[in-house]
């Protein structure tokens, strides 16, 4: 029992705690530097211009954003809105004249369909004889004739012509 206790035994256990005690110190050194250059990184990552920091900056980032998420909202509703009153209101018309007297007379007589979004409105239509003019107006569902009140050829092409008008786009523009 002697030979654990011995002195170069204790020499040993002195100098390897010794040696133990230097890396520690080393280590914990080293480590002190580390933490010490990453709060003056960071230190200098939050604070900004005007004194501003980081965390600020990202609060202020996003409330804006909640502000801007409610504008879009709004904006969608009121696309939204104006869709439903463009697929009810009037903006398809078309103009075709015509002679329904194949030789006499020239092209006096006319149809204009008015339709909405959903291709349904109604057409005039203009017969000019020497006698005088009359006007007729037929309702028109989806594109198409109602019962009890057929179309004539020219009135089908009217009413093809208006359907396939995209709003704000002139005739000839693409």
């Amino acid at each position: 029992m002697e030979g654990l206790f011995s002195p170069s035994s204790a020499i040993l256990f002195a100098l390897g705690a010794s040696g133990f005690a230097v890396l520690s110190f080393a280590l914990s050194l080293t480590l002190f530097l580390r933490i010490r250059h990453m709060k003056r990184d960071l230190s200098s990552f939050l604070s900004g211009k005007d004194g501003e920091n980081l965390e600020a900056l990202i609060l202020k980032q996003e409330s804006d954003i909640s502000a801007l998420n409610g504008e879009i909202k709004n904006l969608y509703e009121a696309a939204e809105e104006l869709y439903l009153l463009g697929q009810e209101s009037i903006h398809r018309t078309e103009v075709v004249r015509f002679n329904p007297f194949k030789e006499v007379g020239g092209n006096q007589s006319f149809v204009i369909a008015f339709l909405n979004g959903r291709n349904t409105g109604f057409v005039l239509s203009s017969l000019h004889t020497r006698e005088g003019t009359r006007i007729y107006a037929k309702p028109v569902l989806n594109g198409a004739e109602t019962d009890g009140h057929p179309l004539s050829k020219e009135e089908k092409y009217a009413i093809s012509l208006a359907a396939k008008k995209r709003v704000g786009k002139e005739d000839g523009a693409k």
